[in-house]
Parts: C-alpha cells; structure tokens; sequence
C-alpha cells in the first residue's frame, strides 16, 4: 500500500445506519460513531426509506464534527474523503454522498465514491494485516447474498448470487413470521439456540443445483406454512429455518470452490456473518479444505463507516478517485461483467 501513511475520512449512509469513521492506512481506527434508527423502524418491521433518509439528514453534521472531535483533528489533516455512492436506498445514498462532495470541495481532498458492496468485500483486511488477494467471499446481508472472488482493489468476480431474496432478508422475514420483531437477525439466532434444527422438514433451495446460485424465497414461504400449521414451537421453527440456510450456503460454496479450485482464504462478511452458527459452518468448510478462514470483528459486519474510509485507503495510493459530480446509485454490482441471472431479486 505504500510507505506513506495516509487518513480517510469515511462516511456510511446506505440503509438504517449513520456512520462516520476516521481510519488510517496503518488500519488503525482513529474515531467512529454509528447511529442506529431500529426505534425509528420497528414499528413498520423493517426500514422506512423516507424514515432512514430524513434521520441521516439530521444526524450527519453533528456526527461528523463529533468524529473529528473524538480524534482532535481538523478536515485539512484528512487525505481523502469517502462515501458510500451505492448501491443502497438511494435517499440515503444521496445525504451522504453529496456531505462528501461538500467536504472534498470545501478542503480540496479527493473524493472515493466506494461502492457499499466493496467496503464489505475489504473489510477483512482492515481487521487482518495478513489477509492477502485473493481470496474467496461470502458476502451475506440483509440486501446481498453473493459468492465472489476478490482478486485484488476493483477486481471482483461474481461466482454466484441470489436469484430472489438475500439471506439477510430471509432471516428479517421469519423473525416477523414468527412476530420477532426488527431487527430480524439477531432475534432469529437468539432463538434458535432453544430449538432443534432437525425438528421442522423445511426445504434447502438450490441445494444440489447445477446452477452456481442462490435462492431463500421458498424457504420464507415454508417458514410460513410451518407456523400456520401450529405442529412446531417458534424455537424449533427458528432453528431449522437457520440450519436450513447453513445448509444452502455450504453446499453453494462447495459448488464454487469445485469450479475455481483451490483459494488461500475463505472470507466472510456483512450482517449476517455476525451470525455464529453460520460463521462456526463456515470455519469447518474451511478447514476440510485446508483454507485460512477469515472474519472481521462483528462490528465490521454491519454497516459501518470504518469499512468505507478502509476502502478509500486502500484505492488512494492507486489514484483510484472520483468526480465530484459522480452520481450515487441504487444498484451497483462489483462485476459488471457477470451474467445477468434470472429473477427479480438480483441486487447488485
């Protein structure tokens, strides 16, 4: 990366979290402060668009100055600034990315429009020195379900994706089935730890698939009838709804790794890898295939800004800037050269 240390000013704005974060090439993070706004959203059980756009506009500005504060820095100490510019809900995406143009503008800094998806993807190597490209991603959150291969900063190759629903959006859905409340994730994991995860039959989609892809619609719906019937207890339900996922997500990325064949790393990131069961899965998939398995710290896993100023560190020393009139965009992918892939529910 470069002997010289640089610091980026990031700023995460995406969906229901307003996020700030001062971080250094060296990766240390020298300030960040996440606001979230569950209590703006759990009446509606899920996010408000109109909701997580009117609360990013309302918090941005103080916390940015309370980020600077935190670190007794002043804009003209920055080197670059940051922003998510997509893909995200795009009221959102704007607060933040036009905050950023602002701040370039003002204190004549370049300007990173990252896309949401990569501070995922290079998340990881904030957190771990050693996590060389490439390596092989699970990507998993409440908008994005893909398998990619990360083969270096901007170099992404999408080997699989879902074809309706995210695994994030999956676990959201039951936890409101099962009148668990917003957030789904965690409520559903919790759960689960009192139930069976052989006790309801629920069906694996796409298990066994020649194709690469994913798909979690079917699963929701059978999450359904399962608690129509009223035969299972809401312990049982959650549990074999989250065996059923670990059960996809294993055997798609056993499919991948027999197309690519062997990769230094299995990585995982975004909201759902906070998840401990899948992340226990996925460290045992590893290691049968002798790989490194890597994960960020749980509070890389949500949307945070740390991960958007650490992929401004890593793209500045390429010269790898914006314009400032780059437009911010609600659909992005990280391979714009992958297949088109049947279904409506293709994100990214």
């Amino acid at each position: 990366m470069g002997s010289d240390r640089h610091i980026v000013l990031g700023i995460e704005s995406s969906c229901d979290e307003t996020a700030v974060a001062l971080v250094a090439s060296d990766r240390t993070i020298l300030a960040q402060r996440i606001a979230s706004q569950e209590k703006e959203h759990a009446p509606y059980g899920g996010v408000v668009p109109e909701i997580a756009a009117r609360a990013h506009a309302e918090r941005l500005a103080p916390m940015l100055e309370a980020v600077m504060g935190d670190a007794g820095m002043e804009l003209a100490d920055v080197d670059a600034i940051a922003a998510t510019a997509g893909p995200g809900l795009i009221g959102g995406v704007m607060v933040g990315l036009v905050s950023a143009k602002a701040l370039a503008m003002a204190a004549d800094k370049p300007l990173m429009a990252i896309n949401h998806l990569e501070g995922h993807a290079l998340s990881p190597r904030l957190a771990d020195a050693n996590l060389e490209f490439p390596y092989m991603l699970l990507l998993v959150s409440g908008g994005h379900c893909q398998i990619l291969s990360v083969e270096g900063v901007g170099e992404y190759r999408r080997l699989a994706t879902t074809i309706d629903d995210a695994l994030g959006e999956a676990f959201d859905k039951t936890a409101k089935i099962l009148g668990l409340g917003y957030p789904g994730g965690p409520a559903v994991e919790k759960l689960a730890r009192e139930g069976d995860p052989e006790a309801v039959p629920l069906p694996r989609p796409m298990k066994g698939s020649a194709e690469p892809h994913f798909s979690f619609a079917g699963l929701k719906s059978a999450v359904l009838r399962a608690v129509e019937s009223g035969e299972y207890t809401r312990a049982d339900i959650a549990a074999s709804f989250q065996q059923a996922a670990v059960d996809c997500l294993i055997d798609r990325l056993e499919k991948a790794l027999r197309e690519t064949g062997q990769m230094p790393a299995l990585v995982v990131a975004g909201g759902v890898a906070a998840n401990m069961t899948i992340r226990a899965a996925l460290e045992e998939l590893a290691e049968q295939h002798t790989m490194r398995f890597v994960a960020p710290p749980l509070a890389l896993c949500t949307d945070n800004a740390a991960m958007i100023a650490w992929a401004g560190c890593e793209r500045l020393p390429l010269d790898q800037s914006d314009p400032l009139d780059f437009k911010a965009l609600p659909r992005w992918p990280l391979d714009p050269e992958a297949e088109a892939v049947r279904g409506a529910g293709v994100k990214a």
